[in-house]
């Protein structure tokens, strides 16, 4: 049987088709995106190979950041370099971005209406069940031995009891892991990693052997595009802190920009830290309306870190004085600083990774980070559940009024969570199912 044949390369229009298709496309969080960009470029065009495809994922696992965004970049640039990167990673946000930009409009313009809250009223559950379920998701993928248990229980403690914030927490395990490393490999288990690589590489664009100009490292390189970040960052911050609203705009950037740093695990994971801070600290919305954004997020396509973008548009919303034209700021400019870095990340970082296989060590390293990230998610679940069933957030356990639990939105996050684990109901299909329970329950009332 005559070997395929190698496909010529695609032009940047084609795939710049496919792009712009993805970002209208990609529902169903990172596996399902991941999954398309699988069969799309390379079971079908086989524009790269198996064992590149999952050389670059998991790179882009070990980043802050939403890895579908991010593997979409890589791979754009491995074809087209840096416009490729540029066109893929921005039209995987661009659609999604748009589209929350008209739910939020919505949101703020009849939010108040006594059907429409009836309906945030039945999605305010089932969002609850979606981060229960992503907790025992993660967890059942990154808790594999008593250590990542420990480091886990110990993250909720610190972030729950004790009040630590997110990026210490992830800073704390970062050093814990590089001793840990030094001190006493023995205690870290390698992550196992993805086994299903292609034994032949035949009849691919891009294999693991391909060398082109563009990937290669260069200092000098990457000092210009430290500088062109820095700048890009730059220009926009001063424009903004020289406009009405100087301190919100100020706090808004460097917020974000910092989320941006230290999203290891996903949207889930750095949620209770936006939360804690948007909320509590800087009050550009209330926690019911936290959670209602992340069911808007969970509709559209892109990555769910989008949710960042209605936190950004509440923002400018509530410190504009209502205003539409600086929520629709707040948002572009969330989502500017949000996805900056993840540029940065893979134009800088995958020249060296191209040259590189993965070092063991460091990987296996990171996976005290994935665990740490499930009691992080932890408590985010409780975060959400205390507001949707009391009300409430409490500071101690004793400070609880058990008699003030409601009891019908906790048997809908049951049945939630029965429906999309145990009967395998899909995510989209439950949301527009708890939509229209909470309409019927207001319709009956």
């Amino acid at each position: 049987m005559a070997p395929p044949v190698r496909p010529d390369k695609p032009t940047f229009k084609e795939a710049l088709r496919f792009w712009f298709k993805l970002g209208w496309i990609s529902f169903g969080g990172p596996a399902g995106q991941i999954a398309i960009m699988h069969t799309y470029l390379v079971e079908q065009k086989r524009w790269i190979s198996e064992k590149k495809f999952l050389h670059a994922l998991n790179y882009c696992m070990l980043l802050p950041g939403p890895e579908a965004q991010q593997l979409a970049t890589y791979t754009g640039w491995l074809m087209h370099g840096t416009r490729g990167g540029l066109a893929a990673g921005i039209l995987f946000v661009l659609p999604s971005a748009f589209i929350l930009l008209a739910l939020s409009i919505a949101y703020v313009a009849f939010g108040d209406l006594p059907w429409v809250n009836s309906i945030f009223n039945g999605l305010k559950p089932a969002v609850v069940a979606i981060v229960i379920l992503a907790m025992i998701k993660i967890g059942k993928r990154s808790l594999t031995d008593p250590l990542h248990y420990a480091v886990a229980i110990a993250c909720f403690i610190a972030i729950f009891f004790f009040g630590v914030n997110f990026p210490l927490v992830i800073l704390a395990v970062l050093l814990f892991s590089a001793a840990c490393m030094v001190l006493a490999p023995r205690l870290l288990q390698s992550a196992s990693g993805n086994k299903a690589t292609a034994d032949s590489e035949e009849g691919y664009y891009l294999t693991s052997h391909t060398s082109l100009p563009h990937t290669r490292f260069s200092p000098k390189k990457l000092l210009l595009q430290i500088t062109v970040f820095a700048a890009f960052w730059l220009v926009p911050y001063l424009i903004l802190n020289a406009t009405a609203n100087a301190a919100f705009w100020n706090d808004l950037v460097l917020f974000f920009s910092q989320a941006a740093f230290v999203t290891f695990g996903g949207a889930y994971a750095v949620l209770p830290y936006v939360a804690q801070q948007a909320v509590e600290h800087y009050q550009w919305l209330n926690s019911m309306q936290m959670i209602d954004g992340l069911a808007l997020g969970e509709t559209t396509p892109g990555p769910l870190i989008m949710v960042l973008a209605f936190v950004g548009f509440m923002g400018g919303w509530t410190t504009g004085g209502n205003s539409l034209w600086m929520g629709t700021l707040g948002l572009f400019t969330t989502t500017y600083y949000t996805f900056l870095p993840c540029f940065l990340f893979i134009f800088s970082g995958a020249p060296l990774i191209e040259r590189t296989q993965q070092n063991p060590r460091i990987k296996a390293a990171l996976t005290l980070v994935t665990a740490a990230i499930t009691g992080v998610v932890l408590n985010l679940t409780v975060y959400f559940a205390e507001a949707v069933l009391f009300g409430k957030h409490h500071h101690a356990f004793g400070e609880i009024r058990w008699d003030t639990l409601q009891i019908l939105p906790l048997i809908w996050i049951i049945i939630s969570v029965v429906a999309m684990h145990r009967f395998k109901v899909g995510m989209l299909s439950w949301i527009g199912i708890s939509a229209a329970a909470g309409l019927i329950s207001w319709l009956l009332a």
